[in-house]
C-alpha cells in the first residue's frame, strides 16, 4: 500500500517581529522554534516579514508615486535644455 505523501497540516502560530503582531492558523509550514500561546498550548512559530499588521496596502499607508512631483523636478534640475538637447539627433 502507498504510504500517505501529505504534509502535516497542523496549528502554526506566524508572527510579524516589525508589528509586534502574531496569530494562529493551520499550516503545513515547519519550524524548530516553539512559541506559548494564550491558550496555555506550544505551538510552532514562523517568523515572517509583512503580514497584513505590517503591509502598507493593508495599514492604509502605502505611498502614491507623485508622477507630476518627478516632472517638476526633472525640469527644475535640467531645465528646458535637458528637452531641447535629447530631441535635436545632431542632424544638420
Amino acid at each position: 500500500m502507498q504510504q500517505d505523501k501529505h504534509p502535516e497540516y497542523r496549528p502554526v502560530v506566524f508572527r510579524d517581529r516589525s508589528a509586534g503582531y502574531a496569530f494562529l492558523t493551520r499550516s503545513t509550514a515547519t519550524s524548530d522554534q516553539t512559541i506559548d500561546w494564550d491558550d496555555g498550548e506550544t505551538y510552532p512559530v514562523v517568523d515572517v516579514e509583512i503580514s497584513s499588521e505590517s503591509h502598507p496596502f493593508y495599514t492604509g499607508k502605502a505611498r502614491t508615486v507623485d508622477s507630476e512631483g518627478r516632472v517638476a523636478r526633472f525640469e527644475r534640475r535640467y531645465g528646458e535644455a535637458g528637452r531641447g538637447s535629447a530631441g535635436s539627433g545632431g542632424a544638420g
